[in-house]
């Protein structure tokens, strides 16, 4: 997971999606457990204190309905991806993610360091939790209805049910309490509504049966003091692009008892030229959501190892031949540094973009391991930022070579 990026070096506008809660599936981690990006299972573990290995390879969907299990097996889940996808030299222009998938967004871009990601997840997902022992609740998706329509047969059902997620033109979740989530259903298919389906989550999230946890989360994203980014995030709150690490201690506190805006997320990614969406991560919901809902977007989803060549075709697909992808780290004129190590980074302080680079130049360190560049060029960017964990093979910076 780097951060700090400069944004796409191709001509395509890109963004990276991570999906949320209800993605995961039974054994998402088996595809990967040969993969070098595992690695990051064991680091995950470490820090949540929790055998992460064992919940993707083994856990069944009961145990991963948890809301403790759901949220970090898909957090490891995409980041996993997201260092796969890395490892080819391809940076988005923009990051977002869907609910959880925004915890994922802002580690991706270097907000969040790998460490502090982890454990905010574990702390928001203990808190809702506790917040759903409380206050139970549930989940149904409504399709083919109107948001319109969907917030009326909320009011009408005259309980406690309110639209949780904006997902897209025709999809929208509403929960609540069990009885208020059956009643809206009843009505909204009187409405027009063409079906309802009960989503895997135990609990009525991105509602104001949330906000006991609202407390607790905001102290512990003060405490992981979300960074500046390069690439910004677009938030589920208010469907803007955030690049200010301040920004986020509010945003994700209202994250937990606002509805998702997803919709608007991808409009406003398209209107700032985004033309094409990669999801990274298991279920592949959020392609089918960005081709709903933007006219001409290319999409794809990747999940698993066997995506990634699926996925250097689809970019070489829309960038020109001179900035084309042939294989991990190999671009006509650029090139990329990778860790040779797994540890805290740090760069040389007296290396600025625009600085010549020659093969063995030491331009930081990881840990104890000095970092030497295996190319010679100008230095564009430092990707991993001072202070983050770092793990081998994870890009550091990137060279431009003529």
């Amino acid at each position: 997971m780097v951060g700090g990026r400069q944004g796409s070096k191709f001509s395509v506008v890109l963004a990276f999606t991570f999906p949320g809660q209800g993605s995961q599936r039974p054994g998402m981690g088996r595809p990967w457990a040969d993969h070098d990006s595992w690695e990051l299972v064991a680091e995950a573990s470490d820090v949540a204190g929790r055998d992460v290995a064992r919940l993707l390879l083994d856990a069944d969907a009961d145990e991963l309905k948890d809301t403790r299990n759901a949220q970090l097996t898909t957090f490891v889940s995409s980041l996993m991806v997201l260092d796969a996808v890395e490892r080819l030299g391809v940076e988005p222009s923009f990051c977002a993610g869907h609910s959880l998938g925004e915890y994922t967004a802002l580690t991706a871009t270097g907000a969040l360091g790998f460490d502090d990601g982890v454990r905010l997840v574990c702390e928001r997902a203990d808190a809702m939790h506790e917040a759903s022992r409380s206050n139970p609740g549930t989940m149904s998706a409504i399709l083919g209805l109107d948001d319109e329509l969907v917030e009326v047969a909320c009011r009408r059902a005259d309980s406690d049910v309110w639209v949780a997620n904006f997902n897209a033109p025709g999809q929208i979740v509403i929960a609540g309490s069990p009885d208020g989530v059956a009643k809206a259903i009843e009505i909204a298919k009187e409405l027009g509504a063409k079906k309802a389906m009960s989503l895997p989550v135990s609990g009525a999230f991105h509602t104001p049966f949330m906000s006991p946890a609202r407390d607790r989360l905001r102290q512990a994203i003060a405490a992981a003091t979300p960074r500046d980014t390069d690439v910004p995030v677009i938030s589920n709150v208010d469907a803007a692009a955030h690049d200010h690490g301040d920004d986020w201690a509010s945003l994700l506190s209202a994250q937990l008892s606002s509805p998702v805006r997803w919709r608007q997320c991808l409009v406003t990614l398209s209107e700032l030229g985004v033309t094409s969406f990669a999801e990274l991560g298991p279920g592949g919901v959020l392609t089918g959501m960005a081709k709903r809902t933007i006219d001409g977007a290319r999409t794809i989803s990747i999940a698993a190892p066997d995506d990634l060549d699926k996925f250097i075709e689809w970019v070489n697909a829309s960038s020109p031949t001179t900035a084309q992808l042939e294989g991990e780290h190999l671009f006509a004129v650029e090139r990329l540094v990778v860790s040779p190590a797994a540890g805290i980074f740090t760069p040389r302080s007296d290396l600025t973009p625009g600085a010549h680079i020659e093969i063995g130049t030491v331009i930081g360190a990881v840990g104890e391991a000095e970092v030497r560049s295996a190319f010679a060029g100008i230095l564009q960017a430092f990707i991993a930022v001072d202070g983050e964990r770092i793990t081998p093979r994870q890009p550091i910076a990137w060279l431009r070579t003529a």
